[in-house]
C-alpha cells in the first residue's frame, strides 16, 4: 500500500502486543474486529445483568424511533442485517410482545407499552454508562478522528469496486 508521502508500509501480522511505533503496520481488520467483539461483549454482559439483550434494545429503539408506528415486517427488515441470523429479530419481537413491552394496534403496528418505554429508557442509561467506560481517556475529537479514518477506509475500498 502506498502512503500519501509516497512511501510503502509493509503489512505485518496482527500483534496484540504491538508497540505504538509498530501500529502503522497492523491490519485494521484485526483491530476493528477485536474492538467490535470486545465492546459488544461488554455491552451484552451489562445488559444480561438486567435480563435484556442487545437485539431487544434495537427493537425497542426502532419501534420508538420513527414518525409512524412500524409493522413487525418493517422492524424485521430494518434490523435483520444487524442480527446474528435471519430469524432473530422476529423472535425478539415475539419476546417483547410476551414480556408486554410491545403491543400491536388494530392495524398490526407495534407500539411501546409503558413498561417497554421504561425498559428502553433504562437501557439507554445503561448504554450511556457503557459508552463512558469504552470512551474513558478518549476525547470526542480523537473519537471523531478515528471514525473519520474508518469511514475513509470504507470509501477507499468501496471506490475500488470492493476489490
Amino acid at each position: 500500500m502506498e502512503l500519501q508521502t509516497g512511501t510503502l508500509t509493509d503489512q505485518a501480522p496482527a500483534n496484540p502486543a504491538a508497540t505504538d511505533d509498530m501500529l502503522a503496520t497492523q491490519p485494521v481488520g484485526y483491530w476493528c474486529g477485536l474492538t467490535h467483539a470486545t465492546v459488544t461483549r461488554h455491552l451484552r454482559d451489562a445488559m444480561a445483568k438486567i435480563d435484556v439483550t442487545q437485539p431487544q434494545y434495537w427493537v425497542l429503539n426502532r419501534v420508538n424511533g420513527g414518525p409512524a408506528a412500524p409493522s413487525r415486517e418493517e422492524v424485521v427488515a430494518q434490523l435483520t442485517h444487524l442480527a446474528d441470523g435471519p430469524h432473530e429479530i422476529a423472535r425478539v419481537v415475539d419476546q417483547l410482545l410476551h414480556r408486554e413491552w410491545l403491543r400491536t394496534d388494530d392495524g398490526q403496528r407495534l407500539h411501546l407499552t409503558e413498561a417497554g418505554e421504561a425498559a428502553r429508557a433504562r437501557l439507554r442509561e445503561l448504554a450511556t454508562e457503557v459508552r463512558a467506560v469504552v470512551h474513558q481517556g478518549i476525547s470526542d475529537e480523537e473519537y471523531v478522528a478515528a471514525l473519520k479514518v474508518l469511514r475513509r477506509m470504507v470509501a477507499n475500498v468501496e471506490g475500488a469496486g470492493g476489490s
